[in-house]
């Protein structure tokens, strides 16, 4: 390894903990568009830079005003006047030599109409303060084309981000828990063999606390299916009765469990959790009956090849089965037997991942990809993250803004529901972009005003419910609110939403994590937030 890889590897340290080195490949290797530098816009900006994202393009046509220096750490007094894409780009790049940036001194509403496939070579779009007209035209040319679109707004006290993407899929998705895939109710050959060459009874005791608790489950889950008719301890009753069973086995009876029959404890204690039944979870399921699955082309990505490939593998050679992960826990065990039970999952996995590989292969070949259009290693990683695939299908924002009737349903049930409040502010700020289209100005943006706007944008709340068929109970005291707020930018509110929207973006870019579906509110009074899909 060079030493500017070294120096690479120790500066990104942590984050490579969180998503490997093929993460990190993807973040520096993405291009991201960021419409108008705000407070927000170079706060989102900050936390995709100090990680190291490829590229960064700012598309503003605004110069920098005495309000953007004062909430905006990476503008100045000396950048007043100036154009704002080119002052937010320089300050910036100053906090990642390895990223590379560029700025667009244009309103993005006259690059859209001038330029449209500008923005398509992007691997995100962010998206701050813009005017609904442009954002609804913005929205559909990538929608279009297939490129995801990042809303991110600081209004006063509240924060909004929208996500719309039309197909996203995650292989890595990280889930918080998980059950270990180690098929003790389908045992397969290998670890057949390997569980029946150890005796537990001709054992020595050093051998005998000293073997893993695996082969402790499954020893004595024979003895119970032997006795049960071949079906494994099925509920709760049943299960403390096997956990009896287990105990039955050790040694020393001068206590329940022994310090020195410690793989015992661990062997009872894993009951539940290993003995839940293995099967292909219903979100997989589903990615295997989609239509992008069954009916592959030309056109196909690299995921729904190796979701094809591994479906096909499930209803043949896996039994019903995905492939095997490959991994076990850590145990009490010596370290001669734990190894070989380790190998014995790492090679049934690497089985299973050549059996997968073969079948993309011949998909490929028979959908007219290359042969390197898909590595050996991405199928590795495909197979073992099997279990937590999942796919996200959005909707896009001209939807949202001609919602049919399931849609005004659920809002309206929200509206009813007390701990749903922050459905409110989602209202209310539809309703002050209603506001601006008609009056060119955002409610409360001039002192004078605050009073003559609060009954204005009283109106545009009950024209908009109205047409929605909604009962107007929003209350006086949140439209004071956002009259009162005058569409100011607090820099408090911008930071966290710059971290929040940085986080989603990330998990875009690299295909790693869930990110929300769709809507996502922010109350910085309550500290609550809230996501929806509208």
């Amino acid at each position: 390894m060079s030493t500017k890889q070294m120096d690479k590897n120790k500066k990104y340290d942590r984050q490579l903990r969180l998503w490997g080195d093929h993460g990190q490949q993807s973040l520096e290797t993405a291009t991201v568009c960021l419409v108008n530098a705000t407070a927000t816009g170079t706060e989102i900006l900050k936390n995709l830079i100090l990680p190291g994202v490829g590229s960064f393009t700012i598309v503003d046509g605004n110069k920098v005003t005495g309000q953007d220096i004062g909430n905006n750490f990476f503008l100045d007094k000396d950048s007043l006047g100036k154009s704002r894409a080119q002052v937010a780009t320089e300050l910036l790049l100053e906090l990642n030599e390895d990223v590379s940036g560029d700025f667009v001194d244009e309103k993005p509403e006259v690059l859209v109409e001038n330029n449209p496939t500008f923005f398509n070579t992007f691997s995100i779009v962010i998206v701050t303060d813009i005017s609904e007209k442009g954002l609804l035209t913005l929205a559909d040319l990538l929608w279009k084309n297939g490129v995801p679109l990042l809303i991110t707004r600081s209004y006063g006290l509240i924060g909004y981000m929208r996500l719309a993407v039309k197909e996203h899929t995650v292989t890595e998705s990280h889930p918080d828990s998980s059950h270990e895939d180690l098929r003790l109710d389908h045992p397969f050959p290998a670890l057949v063999d390997f569980c029946d060459s150890l005796n537990l009874d001709e054992m020595s005791k050093k051998d005998h606390m000293h073997t893993p608790w695996l082969v402790i489950i499954y020893k004595y889950l024979q003895i119970w299916k032997e006795r049960h008719n071949g079906d494994p301890p099925k509920n709760y009753k049943e299960k403390k009765e096997f956990k009896e069973l287990i105990k039955t086995g050790i040694r020393s009876k001068d206590e329940d469990i022994p310090e020195d029959e410690e793989n015992f404890d661990e062997a009872i204690t894993h009951v539940n959790s290993v003995l839940v039944p293995t099967k292909v979870p219903d979100s997989v399921c589903e990615i295997f009956n989609d239509n992008a699955c069954c009916n592959l082309h030309t056109e196909s990505s690299a995921f729904w090849i190796m979701a094809r490939a591994v479906k096909d593998f499930v209803d043949h050679e896996g039994d019903g089965m995905l492939p095997l992960r490959g991994s076990i826990p850590d145990m009490t065990a010596d370290s001669e037997r734990y190894i070989k039970l380790q190998n014995v999952y790492k090679d049934k996995a690497n089985s299973d991942m050549s059996l997968v590989y073969a079948r993309v292969v011949n998909l490929l070949k028979a959908n007219g990809k290359p042969h390197d259009f898909i590595e050996e290693e991405d199928v590795r990683l495909f197979c073992k993250n099997s279990y937590f695939l999942r796919l996200i299908r959005g909707r896009s924002i001209e939807e949202e803004h001609t919602p049919d009737p399931n849609s005004l349903s659920h809002i309206a049930s929200l509206l009813d529901d007390p701990s749903s409040e922050d459905i409110t502010w989602y209202i209310l700020l539809r309703a002050v972009d209603r506001f601006h289209a008609q009056y060119n100005r955002y409610p409360g943006q001039y002192d004078d005003q605050v009073e003559a706007d609060i009954a204005k944008l009283k109106g545009c709340v009950g024209k908009m419910t109205q047409e929605w068929g909604l009962t107007s109970n929003i209350k006086d005291d949140m439209i004071h609110e956002i009259c009162r707020y005058g569409a100011a930018e607090l820099h408090s509110v911008a930071s966290f939403m710059g971290g929040i929207a940085a986080q989603e973006a990330i998990k875009i870019v690299t295909s790693q994590f869930v990110p929300f579906n769709n809507t996502y509110i922010y109350n910085a009074m309550k500290q609550t937030s809230m996501t929806e899909q509208l």
